[in-house]
């Protein structure tokens, strides 16, 4: 089988992540890297010797006929330019979170992508985790019942970023977790608040959302003294704690809720519940590679010409919730208090 050829261009923060995953899968050729600071070059020339092929301009690899697709793993504020170029140049796009700047950029990019009939995939990268796939197929069975809540802490100290803030940064992850596990379910209420603290964009944000019947709260923050990365997800029969920074069991189901003993109505005085409480169970979960699996399900969409799970159309519903929440945090109280 032929391999997918495949040139990154930044190779900054994450992208010698996104060069390491395309290098160790078999199926993928990491064709060139491509960064315009040349002590970048140094670097990734120090890991992949002469195995791959290094550029300063980008516009070299949009006119190689060879290569199929390019990563683009440079700041957000880029993402618009380069995808555009790219796709005009006739290469599939795999591209950091979030997708662009703004809704219109990425609807723009869509239309672009669909006419020409190439593929967008946005490293959505936790619904590519094997314990946020666990939990889908937990909640596909049934398991858990219906959703009450969803809760995210996010927060860590730095990295801090200037184009976008640590909502855009980091409830993207637990957005789109969301989206993933309901089907692109979208809400019914958006707030946001948030603080920004030696940032232009907000570096502390608190998100709220309703969806239909449960409600989902988001914590993100540059400035924790804590590295924290924890879900609770409860359902109506059973409940999930994620917690990723643990070594080992990241994943604890909970046989506990809260049932109804006595009346259907609640305005009547004898309606009354109790709480349950069952076994603790930590499932068995393979250690995989999510950036791994986010870069393969890529190539696989390459192979298939199927659209990615995270494509367009889930960047877009992810992004409109952003938006909503920036002009949430942008509102003026209206009242004295």
């Amino acid at each position: 089988m032929k391999k997918t050829k495949i040139s990154l261009i930044g190779f900054g923060y994450w992208g010698p992540n996104v060069a390491k995953n395309i290098y160790k899968n078999n199926d993928m050729e990491l064709s060139s890297i491509c960064d315009h600071q040349e002590s970048r070059l140094k670097v990734a020339r120090l890991v992949y010797i002469e195995q791959t092929s290094y550029e300063l301009n980008y516009k070299k690899i949009l006119l190689d006929p060879e290569i199929d697709a390019v990563a683009i793993a440079v700041e957000t504020s880029g993402h618009f330019k380069l995808t555009k170029e790219a796709l005009l140049s006739g290469k599939h796009v795999y591209i950091e979170k979030p997708f662009t700047n703004t809704v219109t950029e990425a609807e723009e990019l869509k239309e672009l992508a669909d006419s020409l009939n190439l593929i967008i995939h946005v490293d959505h990268i936790m619904i590519y985790h094997p314990v946020i796939k666990r939990i889908k197929n937990i909640f596909d069975s049934g398991e858990l019942g219906d959703i009450l809540y969803f809760d995210s802490m996010r927060m860590n100290l730095g990295q801090i970023k200037k184009d976008v803030s640590a909502m855009w940064d980091l409830s993207i992850h637990d957005l789109s977790i969301v989206d993933y596990i309901t089907n692109g379910k979208l809400p019914t209420y958006v707030n946001a608040i948030g603080e920004k603290h030696y940032n232009p964009k907000e570096s502390l944000c608190h998100l709220s959302l309703k969806y239909g019947n449960f409600l989902a709260h988001m914590q993100s923050s540059w400035i924790s003294p804590l590295k924290e990365r924890r879900i609770v997800l409860a359902g109506t029969l059973k409940m999930v704690v994620y917690d990723d920074m643990k070594s080992v069991q990241k994943l604890m189901i909970y046989d506990k809720g809260v049932d109804v003993i006595n009346g259907d109505d609640m305005s009547y005085s004898e309606y009354a519940v109790k709480t349950r409480e069952g076994d603790v169970h930590a499932p068995y979960i393979e250690q995989e590679d999510a950036l791994f699996n986010s870069l393969e399900h890529f190539r696989s969409c390459l192979i298939s010409g199927l659209p990615s799970i995270s494509g367009t159309n889930q960047a877009i519903r992810l992004q409109k919730i952003l938006e909503a929440a920036d002009k949430k945090m942008n509102e003026v109280c209206d009242y004295e208090i």
